[in-house]
């Protein structure tokens, strides 16, 4: 049967596949350096701060990646936004594993933060009308595969550590994910059913005012989008040091809590679709704050000084606070995309633009504001910010608000 002759149904589960491939893809290489970021921070001589500061490049590409993405997305189509990603982030993770020196890791940084949101937004608005044309809710399930992916670049990272260098982990993974990007767009939403010019019959812009009534819900929406991608973002870039300089964690254990970290957001991604029909939205989210804030910041507590005599204790510990941030935080994100996506009289793309605006250059800036904390008192210290964020999310998810399916 040709592509022309299949049903919209049909073509929506053919691009759901693509989209959860897609997910998979970006969390493999968004994540691929994480955990051997411990080697690369050492081998250009940078202590806490200084890298935090060399984080702030990533913000510096994710603001215009986000902004732009929204706009290009509403004119053109998604599908083009993704392909252009599935060049540029492959790009970014190479140079960032040719990383001699500071700047060329900073140009890495800035490359990589640009299309992380530029494909992001593309990717969830794509996500938005796939769940419209199937008839069903896949919107945590396709986060979940980005979780499914970062967990595979945490875990593939640490286990060659000691085989390949992080030069070539990064290359392998940057010609594996382009020569996949090129395949799986194939298969997404053409432009005329990505619904990129917003609902049928209704005038959308493609950008809307910084105030108004519609602007403040999206910057509540961003802002609960904020607190809940900056511990995220804390518990993979700095996990790995918190273990290694501040646990004496050795090498190829290092990645760790940032692997308990991703599997616990697997689980509940892959099952969040179900929490949501269970509780809605906005419990979900509610829930998962309080939990996840409480026993990640008591595991921290009790787990980083007991490692000083009880270092593996202490370890499974902090782990385990890191698996029940993640396994809380899990929901956020599809949760408030999907609430952006549904604010009356914005195109889906121009508000996850909007919302992702606000919480991109936060995901990249968190860690570096954690750096400077950790630089003034110390990274254990640091790690109270994100842990306090959570409830923030919990207080922000009465903002929530999805469209139904029809």
């Amino acid at each position: 049967m040709s592509s022309g002759a299949l049903t919209i149904y049909q073509r929506g589960i053919r691009a759901r596949n693509a989209i959860w491939a897609s997910f998979f893809l970006l969390g493999f290489a968004g994540i691929a350096w994480v955990p051997r970021i411990p080697e690369i921070k050492d081998s250009l001589g940078l202590s806490d701060g200084q890298f935090g500061l060399l984080l702030l490049a990533s913000t510096a590409g994710a603001i215009p990646g986000a902004q732009l993405s929204g706009r290009v997305v509403h004119m053109y189509s998604s599908q083009l936004v993704i392909r252009i990603s599935g060049v540029l982030l492959p790009l970014g993770v190479a140079i960032m594993g040719y990383a001699t020196s500071v700047p060329v890791l900073a140009l890495g940084l800035l490359i990589m933060g640009f299309s992380v949101p530029f494909m992001d937004v593309a990717l969830n608005g794509q996500a938005v009308e796939i769940e419209r044309h199937t008839q069903g809710r896949w919107m945590s399930s396709f986060h979940g595969l980005w979780s499914v992916g970062a967990f595979a670049a945490t875990l593939i990272g640490g286990a060659i550590s000691h085989v390949l260098t992080p030069r070539e982990n990064l290359y392998l993974i940057s010609f594996l994910t382009f020569f996949a990007y090129l395949v799986v767009t194939y298969f997404l939403l053409p432009p005329d059913l990505d619904g990129h010019l917003g609902e049928e019959g209704a005038t959308t812009e493609s950008k809307v005012p910084l105030f108004g009534k519609q602007s403040l819900v999206l910057w509540a929406l961003g802002i609960g989008l904020m607190c809940s991608l900056i511990p995220e973002g804390g518990a993979f870039d700095w996990s790995g040091i918190l273990l290694k300089d501040h646990m004496g964690i050795g090498k190829g254990l290092t990645a760790a809590a940032a692997t308990s970290f991703s599997i616990a957001m697997i689980v509940s991604r892959l099952i969040g679709d179900r929490f949501f029909e269970m509780w809605g939205h906005v419990k979900t989210v509610r829930y998962g704050g309080i939990f996840g804030g409480s026993v990640w910041g008591l595991s921290l507590v009790i787990g980083i000084p007991l490692s000083d005599s009880h270092q593996l204790l202490g370890l499974v510990i902090v782990c385990f606070g890191f698996a029940a941030a993640g396994f809380g935080i899990g929901p956020f994100f599809p949760a408030f995309y999907l609430a952006a996506a549904s604010v009356p009289g914005v195109a889906p793309s121009v508000g996850l633009a909007r919302v992702g605006l606000i919480a991109f250059g936060a995901y990249f800036a968190g860690p570096t504001l954690m750096g400077g904390i950790a630089e003034v008192a110390s990274l254990p210290i640091a790690f109270i910010f994100p842990v306090a964020l959570f409830f923030v999310v919990a207080l922000q998810s009465k903002y929530i608000k999805v469209r139904e399916i029809n």
